[in-house]
């Protein structure tokens, strides 16, 4: 009886939708999809800090790269399939994938970026490019 679910009424709003098409994608992919993971950006004069949730992975699972202005975050978890042949699984909830997010960094000065990973959350410290002065100078007239 694990499939049956109470009749509700249809309430078309914005949340129900979202809500409605979470219980589909989780139904048609057995509750096993990867949703993004969590990323605060704070600003301050010098730079951005970006914070990420990656609970579980190592930094050897862990992979950022830059290309021209697009920084990419990725995680990686490999299935561990291996299990003895007394172990049986009850029930498994533990997801295998690819996490992935990309941010735009134009305004970031790419070569300072430093990155720490600890506790679960990756930081960024993206530094601002240095702002270019046109510099002023007098002309001698002949």
């Amino acid at each position: 009886m694990f499939g049956i679910t109470p009749y509700r009424r249809n309430n078309w709003s914005p949340a129900n939708i979202i809500r409605d098409m979470d219980e589909f994608e989780k139904s048609f992919f057995g509750g096993r999809c990867m949703p993004a993971f969590g990323t605060d950006v704070t600003e301050n004069e010098d730079g951005y800090l970006l914070q990420t949730d990656l609970p579980g992975f190592s930094k050897e699972e862990i992979k950022i790269e830059v290309n021209g202005d697009v920084l990419t975050v990725s995680a990686e978890h490999k299935s561990q399939d291996e299990q003895k042949d007394s172990d049986r699984f009850v029930r498994r909830e533990r997801t295998y994938g690819r996490y992935t997010r990309s941010f735009e960094v134009t305004d970031v000065d790419l070569d300072r970026i430093t990155a720490k990973y600890e506790n679960g959350v990756l930081s960024l410290n993206l530094p601002k490019k240095a702002e270019v002065k046109p510099e002023t100078r007098s002309i001698a007239i002949d």
